[in-house]
């Protein structure tokens, strides 16, 4: 039983758009595809530049981490996988070493509601989840504990971690908290930015639902 080979053509062209938009450097961060009708995950390889990414070198797992086909999987596929346990609405993962959602990761300083963009994050603010080693199962049970319900998540001192229903929303998700980022790091270097209410988030939640209906990558602005 192999994965769809839409999936793996679909993580090799997130992979180089990772590079070309800024949202990590060299091999880091990573991407995957939980096929949950065959019970199986596609996920990045561990080391391999996303330029000279194919889709033969994929790695293909189980739920549990068996690898199945491909090169050896992303160092974080315990986190993957601990995601995919724990939200069976969830069948796509972007994490990524963005500058600017990093640098509050590296603060331990949630990003909060400075722009309506925020809300497809899930929330009012993206919240930032305890640090731990790099691929651990320390780091995939704080994280997935910390992501709740919500759509991303800052992990401390190392990068974000979006989620979603596809691998399309998922990496808007993780483009567009990335531009908030941006937008809130530039404020608060000039001043104190003014921060949305709960009144006028909630009405921005609302308004997503709509757009997310009307378009393939689930924001339509």
């Amino acid at each position: 039983m192999t994965m769809r080979e839409s999936y793996l053509l679909l993580l090799c062209d997130y992979g180089r758009r990772l590079i070309t938009d800024r949202l990590t450097t060299g091999t880091g961060g990573n991407l995957s595809i939980y096929d949950r009708g065959r019970n199986l995950i596609a996920i990045t390889p561990s080391g391999k530049a996303y330029e000279q990414l194919t889709p033969d070198e994929i790695s293909i797992i189980s739920p549990k981490g068996k690898h199945i086909d491909g090169q050896s999987p992303s160092s974080e596929w315990p986190l993957h996988t601990a995601v995919y346990l724990e939200r069976p609405d969830i069948n796509a993962i972007v994490h990524t070493h963005s500058r600017f959602a990093t640098t509050f990761a590296i603060l331990r300083q949630p990003i909060p509601a400075c722009h309506y963009l925020i809300a497809v994050s899930g929330s009012s603010q993206v919240r930032v989840a305890p640090y731990a080693t790099f691929g651990s199962d320390e780091l995939a049970q704080q994280t997935v504990a910390s992501l709740e319900k919500d759509n991303c998540i800052l992990m401390a001192n190392h990068g974000l971690l979006a989620v979603g229903t596809d691998i399309h929303k998922t990496y808007n998700i993780a483009l567009y908290i990335e531009e908030v980022a941006e937008l809130y790091y530039y404020a608060r270097a000039i001043g104190t930015p003014a921060l949305l209410t709960g009144k006028e988030m909630d009405a921005a939640h609302e308004r997503f639902k709509t757009y997310g209906s009307k378009s393939s990558s689930g924001i339509d602005l």
